[in-house]
């Protein structure tokens, strides 16, 4: 069954958590709330499992509205940052004790509980105590917690923020590797950009308690709306435009050509971006007199193994830097660019987007 959130107020006194939101998550989906701190995405999930009284609005489950459900009739699994697992119960007593509560038969809950350790491939973990497993393992045992009631939906509250690096990356694929096993809608909160990119099927970006953009990751990359969305989602130039003064669009004194699948119609455009990965940096002596070539300037080059990192202000334009991103160390001419050299900036007009 789809989730479906309509119209969803929740207010803290004075300050609008949620300000009128509405989605629809998919059925069988994983869906991550991603946003800065504040910006409402704990406070939806938490409304969403019930957690949370809103104010107005609706929660549907498929038919049924669950607005003002109690959580605990919800069926709804959730995994905290925290783990929260009881420290003194074995890793088996702690997945055994939901099913407990739902009166479920001794050999139900022998077979779930087995079938809950092999499937977070801990089967070798049962009889340990939470203190004696890594923050990994421990996490591992709440997503199998929360997974052995048969829940109709999982919500992960920042799941992953707890654990180092490495086991971040290892965990982030498991859990989505799990989802799609499971096949059970997933709603995940987190403010690691990389992240969501990684395991969502469908990103939501959230700012000041309402929804800015929602779309799939290449979506939210490619084709940002806004300002605030091309700047959380990965790395974005900026590039405020010059007064045109009836000319059309121009940046560093010259014409701007964008593409016509990202025209701006009547509406006034006063930026654009572009991803650095998406610019090309070439020789000086080339001309710049085509549309979109700038002649430019390096000011500085950071080397990080599988990419090269460059800043570049165009002569016409010093007061504004543009990150370029090189895989390697080497542009198309094969040279190294160097701190100082001039160099020809081209920005594909396919690779513009026009932001709110």
């Amino acid at each position: 069954m789809d989730l479906h959130i309509q119209n969803v107020i929740k207010n803290y006194g004075a300050v609008k958590a949620l300000d009128n939101v509405s989605l629809n998550i998919p059925h069988g989906s994983l869906v991550c709330f991603l946003g800065p701190s504040g910006c409402g995405k704990t406070t939806l999930l938490r409304s969403v499992a019930g957690l949370e009284d809103i104010d107005s609005g609706q929660i549907m489950l498929g038919d049924a509205d669950l607005s003002r459900t109690p959580a605990r009739s919800r069926n709804f699994g959730v995994v905290f940052q925290s783990y929260s697992l009881f420290p003194h119960m074995t890793a088996a007593r702690n997945i055994a004790y939901g099913l407990e509560c739902r009166s479920w038969t001794k050999a139900q809950i022998a077979t779930r509980v087995r079938e809950m350790l092999e499937l977070v491939h801990l089967s070798d973990q049962a009889e340990k105590l939470p203190a004696q497993m890594s923050g990994g393992q421990q996490q591992r045992i709440a997503i199998a917690r929360a997974l052995a009631p048969n829940p109709s939906l999982l919500l992960l509250d920042e799941p992953l923020s707890a654990l180092d690096a490495k086991v971040r990356e290892e965990l982030r694929n498991e859990i989505r590797a799990l989802q799609k096993r499971v096949g059970i809608t997933t709603i995940m909160v987190t403010h690691d950009q990389e992240e969501a990119l990684a395991m969502a099927d469908v990103i939501v970006v959230m700012k000041d308690g309402h929804i800015e953009q929602t779309g799939s990751p290449q979506m939210l990359y490619q084709q940002p709306v806004t300002s605030f969305v091309a700047d959380f989602i990965g790395r974005m130039n900026i590039l405020p435009l010059d007064k045109a003064g009836g000319k059309g669009l121009q940046f560093a004194d010259k014409a701007l050509k964008l593409n016509h699948s990202d025209a701006h119609g009547s509406s006034p455009v006063s930026k654009v971006g572009i991803r650095p990965e998406s610019i090309s940096l070439l020789p000086a002596s080339q001309a710049a007199s085509d549309d979109n070539h700038f002649p430019a300037t390096i000011r500085s080059q950071i080397y990080l193994g599988h990419i090269s990192r460059l800043e570049v202000v165009p002569d016409k334009r010093p007061d504004v830097k543009i990150s370029v991103e090189m895989h390697g160390a080497l542009n198309k001419t094969g040279d190294m660019p160097q701190t100082g050299d001039a160099v020809t900036l081209h920005l594909p007009a396919e690779a513009l987007r026009v932001l709110a």
